[in-house]
C-alpha cells in the first residue's frame, strides 16, 4: 500500500477552482490510504478561496517572483511527510475525469521499474479543434511503458511527460536530483529523461484521465515555443541524447492537417498560421543567447522567469 502526495501550484485559478477541488475531494474514496496534499499558490490576486480544501490538503502562499517550474516544486516536496512513497504533480486547470483517475496512474508503481507515470489528458468541452487534436495526438487511448531503449524509434518522445497529472516515484526522483531548479518551463521532461539515463522506466496511463487544454491564440503559440526553444538551448544534453525535436513536429503538422480535414477544415488556415508561428518561435528560442533581456522577455510567455 503506497503512501501518496498532491501537489499543485495555483496563481489566479479562477472559476475552474472549485471544479478541480471536488474532483480530488472523490478521488480519497478510492485510493488505500489517506492522501496528503499541498496547494502551492503563487500569491493570487483574484479573490481564490483557498481554506477550504479536501482533507488532507495544506496550503503554502511564495511570492510570485520567487515561482519556478523546477525550484518551487522541489520546495513542495519539503513540505510534504518525508515517508511519501509517491507524489503526484497536477497544474490547477486539469480537472479527473472520475474517482479512479488518481488510483488508476498511481497503481503503475507496483513494477518497481516505473519511476515516473503520466496521465491521458483530454480536451475541455471548450476545446477548439486545434486544441482537441494536441490532446489526441499526444495522448493516446493505449497504455505504455518506456525504457531508455525505446530513444530508438521514439526519440524526444521517449521522454515525453507532463506534469499536468503525473506521478513520481519519490526515492527514483530524489535519485535523480529532483527537478532542476531554474526552468523556463521542461522540469517534467527533464527528470523523465535523467530517469530513463538511470536505467528506469515512464509509463504512460491510458486509463487514468483528466480534462486539460488550452485555446491558445497565435501569439500564445509563438510564445509558449519560444520558450520550448530556451529550455532545449539551455538543456543541450536532452536532445543531445534523445535527438531533435524536428521529426516529432513534422509528424504532429501532418497528423493535425489530416485531422483538421475531417473534422474542421475551415481550421487549415489557421493551423497554417499557428505552425509558422511555432516554427519562428521555437528557433528565436534557440538562439537566445544572442538576444537582448528586453526581446527575450516580450518574446516568452513565463515573462517572470526573466526577472
Amino acid at each position: 500500500m503506497l503512501s501518496v502526495g498532491v501537489v499543485i501550484p495555483t496563481h489566479n485559478p479562477g472559476d475552474f477552482w472549485p471544479l478541480c477541488l471536488t474532483a480530488l475531494s472523490m478521488q480519497q474514496a478510492a485510493m488505500l490510504a489517506p492522501v496528503h496534499g499541498l496547494v502551492v499558490d503563487s500569491s493570487s490576486s483574484d479573490g481564490t478561496d483557498f481554506t477550504s480544501l479536501p482533507a488532507g490538503f495544506g496550503w503554502l502562499q511564495i511570492a510570485a517572483s520567487d515561482f519556478n517550474h523546477g525550484s518551487t516544486r522541489n520546495l513542495a516536496m519539503t513540505h510534504l511527510p518525508s515517508d511519501l512513497d509517491v507524489v503526484v504533480f497536477m497544474t490547477q486547470d486539469a480537472l479527473l475525469v472520475d474517482p479512479q483517475a488518481l488510483s488508476r496512474l498511481v497503481s503503475v508503481f507496483s513494477d518497481p521499474a516505473v519511476a515516473c507515470a503520466y496521465g491521458r489528458q483530454l480536451p475541455h468541452a471548450n476545446a477548439t479543434p486545434v486544441a482537441a487534436h494536441a490532446r489526441f495526438f499526444n495522448y493516446p487511448s493505449h497504455s505504455r511503458s518506456v525504457s531508455l531503449a525505446d530513444k530508438s524509434h521514439l526519440g524526444l518522445k521517449a521522454c515525453f511527460l507532463s506534469n499536468s497529472f503525473a506521478a513520481y516515484r519519490v526515492a527514483d526522483l530524489q535519485a535523480v536530483g529532483g527537478f532542476p531548479s531554474d526552468v523556463i518551463l521542461g522540469e517534467d521532461m527533464s527528470v523523465a529523461a535523467r530517469l530513463l539515463m538511470a536505467g528506469k522506466s515512464v509509463a504512460y496511463v491510458a486509463d487514468a484521465c483528466a480534462h486539460h487544454s488550452h485555446n491558445y491564440s497565435v501569439m500564445q503559440e509563438f510564445r509558449r515555443y519560444f520558450d520550448t526553444g530556451v529550455f532545449h538551448a539551455r538543456s543541450p544534453w536532452i536532445l543531445a541524447e534523445f535527438g531533435s525535436a524536428g521529426g516529432e513536429g513534422l509528424r504532429f503538422v501532418r497528423s493535425e492537417l489530416a485531422y483538421l480535414w475531417g473534422h474542421a477544415p475551415w481550421w487549415i488556415p489557421s493551423a497554417l498560421v499557428r505552425t509558422a508561428a511555432k516554427l519562428i518561435g521555437y528557433r528565436l528560442g534557440r538562439l537566445e543567447s544572442r538576444w537582448p533581456l528586453w526581446f527575450k522577455r516580450w518574446c516568452s510567455m513565463h515573462k517572470g522567469y526573466w526577472g
